[in-house]
């Protein structure tokens, strides 16, 4: 019978608290994407690899990137160093990561849509849950380890157009002329992703985050039926599982479709992008749920007072509930090191 991760220590570690529904300050710190390419170790660890793709599948060196920003910064929390797009990799859609360009993958039609197996896709996973128990295995006890997946209708938008959109066109008017192809490419996601999630919490990860970075471009209706039924089946078919399972949930641009998500998906805590007014997150958001975030990367690349007013403000709206510091969405390349070691020293500085 599959049993739940065991990390013993885990009630010792800040964002577990959190996610379990504690208020702690100051709260726990991590940053998406912050192993990444602002830090100098990061690139050349990335050379080394001699790609991004290699630096994924390299137990070793995606080791070694995960733990980079815990020895710089001491964040509360390593995620995983992966991308989103390895689920279609795993299925046979062979991806490239241009340099300079992004993702690319051959665009699926409705046969191969048909053929896909969603259980070819684990075992060539392998590399990157060996990275997870890598990880776990040299992180301080009191740090938590995430894992995490693209949610399906965010990896679909670049399934079928092949690579990143500005408005998603491709994969709505998929959805619309194609629905039940369309559906057919959700529940295999659904279940690929499902696998990986539970395999990342097997392997050592305290939590797993839901990535769907391209929420906003959905109608209510489609929001609705590609978004959060999706989210939903992923959480119940990983629970499932490993019972009690900390899953965060981020749809990035959601607004006012929030409320229905946090209502419908049972996710554990809710990722909060940049724009979510802290009111409107202090009032009816974080009295149902944990709540991540939402500092705006792009303060943190202009540092100074603009930072400082704006970790303040979080703190401020939403340092009395339960809260796990983060950005709004990944830190950008050119951020400044020295403004992530202000950040940091910020917040932790802040007291109730």
């Amino acid at each position: 019978m599959d049993e739940p991760n065991a990390n013993r220590p885990a009630a010792k570690r800040t964002l577990v608290r959190v996610l379990d529904g504690e208020s702690i300050s100051p709260p726990p710190i991590w940053l998406m994407r912050q192993a990444g390419r602002y830090l100098p170790e990061y690139r050349r660890t990335r050379e080394q690899a001699g790609g991004f793709l290699k630096l994924c599948y390299s137990p070793e060196l995606a080791t070694e990137v995960t733990l980079q920003p815990i020895r710089r910064f001491g964040f509360d929390a390593a995620i995983l160093f992966s991308d989103i797009l390895v689920i279609p990799d795993a299925l046979g859609r062979a991806l490239v990561i241009e340099e300079g360009v992004g993702p690319r993958l051959p665009p699926i039609d409705t046969s191969e849509i048909a053929r896909l197996a969603p259980e070819t896709a684990l075992p060539r996973l392998a590399p990157v849950i060996e990275t997870v128990r890598r990880v776990r295995a040299e992180l301080p006890e009191t740090t938590a380890l995430l894992g995490f997946c693209g949610a399906p209708w965010t990896v679909a938008t670049y399934m079928i157009a092949g690579k990143g959109t500005p408005d998603q066109a491709p994969a709505r008017r998929f959805a619309f002329e194609h629905p039940d192809a369309f559906q057919r490419l959700m529940d295999v996601l659904v279940e690929a992703s499902a696998d990986y999630l539970v395999a990342q919490l097997k392997a050592g990860a305290d939590a797993v985050q839901i990535f769907d970075s391209w929420a906003s471009t959905l109608d209510e209706d489609g929001f609705d039926r590609w978004v959060i039924r999706p989210t939903q089946a992923i959480v119940e078919r990983v629970r499932a599982r490993v019972p009690g399972a900390r899953i965060i949930g981020f749809p990035k641009g959601a607004g006012l479709y929030l409320e229905d998500y946090v209502g419908s998906t049972g996710v554990t805590a809710l990722g909060l992008d940049w724009s979510v007014p802290l009111g409107f997150a202090r009032e009816r958001l974080q009295p149902r749920l944990p709540v991540q975030g939402n500092l705006d990367p792009m303060r943190l690349v202009a540092g100074g007072a603009a930072l400082d007013a704006g970790i303040d403000a979080i703190l401020d709206g939403l340092g009395a509930g339960p809260l796990v510091f983060n950005l709004g969405h990944g830190i950008t390349p050119e951020t400044p090191i020295a403004h992530v070691e202000r950040l940091v020293a910020r917040v932790r500085g802040r007291r109730a």
